[in-house]
């Protein structure tokens, strides 16, 4: 297939508007009319990693960390990150990474944490925030049905686990056309009085060109009215990190070593023992220390991250146990959410994972 086939479909369905601002997801580098035939999904994207795509002849790779993070004023191999472009250039290897938006994602790099450490009545830490929109517009009672459906169909009207959500109100609308019109009904220069359906749904902020695209052309007037509005209202299946609960009540220094040998963590760093056992958890992939109140907050009884700094621990006050397993420890399955969601997509699409060790980091 075409490698914008394949990552249009990822810009979707993990959405590339999710992102932090500072992350570079997405197409990195290769030529989206290039034919893809095998990918292959890596942690980091370096120099070992493009020699393992070509010796086995994959023409992509798809990584969770970008490739490319700041901006590159010269190309000259003067740093691993630019020897790694040119030998992706010179192979003509593309390069997609899905970084913060896999996870901010709903079933992203938190939930896939929270499933390997048995975690259940999972829910968002942090849910997402100004991404909701409200659109209202108003339709001819005969022709309601085939505008809601496209609107549908274009994404829009999902809340928690129900879609197709609406809201209709019978009423009456007017209009007067130009010389220059062709109405719907009614004449020129009259004004007519229509029986309108007001149709309310909600979408997400980055699928309004593709709902409002949607919209006009099942609409049967030649100019549709339509309002949009945005929303305060959190998205709670999506956001950064999580929150679950145990099927049964866990010692701390018990949980802490099945924590090591579920995600390989060689070093897990923690903070002083509470003296109670584990039974509610929260979960952030990569650094989230930013998301210790919430954990707090949330009533865990232990916060599993990165990345944390010496006074890190002391803000977790013996109110809850604070563990820092690893930055690539605690994404260490993001490959399998990315191969999970390609081959139920295309399932015969030929995908393997890379088998270079990219953690930087090593214990003695």
């Amino acid at each position: 297939m075409k490698l914008i086939e394949i990552c249009s479909w990822l810009d979707a369905e993990v959405p590339i508007a999710f992102q932090e601002g500072y992350d570079n997801s997405g197409l990195l580098a290769g030529d989206p009319d290039m034919e893809i035939r095998k990918a292959m999904i890596a942690f980091d994207v370096t120099e070992s990693v493009v020699d393992e795509a070509v010796a086995t002849e994959c023409d992509m790779i798809i990584s969770h960390h970008p490739l490319i993070f700041n901006p590159i004023k010269k190309l000259t191999g003067n740093n691993s990150t630019e020897r790694t472009l040119i030998k992706v250039v010179k192979n003509g290897i593309a390069v997609y990474s899905c970084h913060t938006n896999l996870d901010i994602f709903g079933e992203g790099v938190s939930r896939k944490m929270a499933a390997k450490i048995g975690l259940h009545n999972v829910t968002v830490l942090s849910p997402l925030k100004g991404h909701l929109l409200k659109l209202v517009t108003y339709v001819p009672e005969e022709h309601i049905d085939s505008v809601r459906n496209a609107v549908f169909n274009a994404g829009a009207g999902t809340i928690g686990n129900y879609d197709m959500c609406s809201y209709n109100i019978e009423g009456t609308g007017s209009f007067r056309g130009n010389p220059d019109t062709n109405p719907f009904k009614g004449e020129k220069g009259e004004m007519h009085f229509e029986k309108e359906i007001r149709f309310e749904t909600i979408m997400l902020a980055h699928l309004r060109n593709k709902v409002i695209k949607a919209l006009v052309e099942a609409h049967p007037y030649e100019d549709v009215a339509y309002d949009i509005y945005r929303l305060e209202n959190d998205y709670l299946q999506a956001g950064l990190g999580c929150v679950g609960e145990l099927k049964k009540d866990v010692d701390e220094m018990q949980f802490l070593k099945n924590l090591s040998s579920i995600f390989k963590a060689k070093g897990i760093r923690y903070s002083k023992p509470i003296g109670k056992k584990i039974r509610k958890a929260a979960v952030c992939g990569g650094a989230g220390i930013g998301l210790l109140k919430e954990a707090i907050k949330s009533g865990a009884d232990i916060f599993i991250t990165a990345d944390l700094k010496y006074h890190d621990f002391f803000n977790a006050e013996n109110k809850i146990l604070v563990a820092d397993i690893g930055h690539f420890e605690s994404e260490i399955f993001s490959g399998e959410i990315l191969y999970e969601l390609i081959i139920k997509k295309f399932p015969t699409f030929a995908v393997q994972f890379s088998q270079t060790n990219t953690n930087p980091i090593n214990y003695l």
